[in-house]
Parts: C-alpha cells; structure tokens; sequence
C-alpha cells in the first residue's frame, strides 16, 4: 500500500471517529494539515465515493462477520407425497457431503505437514 493510499486511509478513519462524513473535500483538508504534499486527489475522489453512504465504524466491526448466503430449501414435488421419506434422504447426502470434506485429510495434506 502506498503512502497516499495510507494517507487517505487515516484520514477517513479518522473522519469516521468524529462522526464527520466522509467526502473528498474533507479527506483532503486532513491531508494538507498531516503536511503531505505528494497526495493526488484522485485517492480522496475514490476513497470518498466508496465510502458514500456507509458507516466505517460498523464496516470495521464486521470484518469477519462476512458469512455466505443460506442453501435453499428443497422445493416438494407433488403435495402429499410423504415429506417423512424425503427426510432420510437428506440426512444421507449431508453424510456423503461430510465423507467428502474429511477425504483431505487422507491425502496426506496438513497443516504440520
């Protein structure tokens, strides 16, 4: 990363710490006081147009929060046709799919390795 991508980078964290919104102007004004003069304003345009709108403190809380979207449920097929039978089925193929996952590990592939 470069300096003025970390210049910019600071400057909207520390923008976002002052519940102050963050544009372009403002990022800038903080850059030009940090007295660093080699920062081309393209970096505050972009980091302030990705940043429109958004909240940083709660995008910074939820780094890791970042979780995939659910399976979806299998649609039935004709109504009444014994959703009980349909359900061991299930429990079979999560095995299979649980199989496959630990199979890794017989490859003789580790973390310690």
């Amino acid at each position: 990363m470069s300096t003025s991508e970390l210049a910019v980078s600071y400057a909207a964290l520390i923008l976002a710490d002052e519940d102050i919104d963050v544009t372009a102007d403002k990022l800038q004004t903080l850059i030009k006081a940090a007295k660093l003069d080699d920062v081309e304003p393209i970096w505050t345009t972009l980091f302030a147009k990705a940043l429109e709108g958004k909240n940083v403190k709660d995008m910074l809380l939820n780094v890791g929060s970042g979780g995939g979207a659910a399976a979806a449920a299998p649609s039935g097929g004709a109504a009444g046709s014994g959703g009980a039978a349909d359900a061991p089925a299930a429990k079979e193929e999560e095995k299979k799919e649980e199989e496959k996952e630990e199979s890794d590990e017989d490859m003789g592939f580790g973390l310690f390795d």
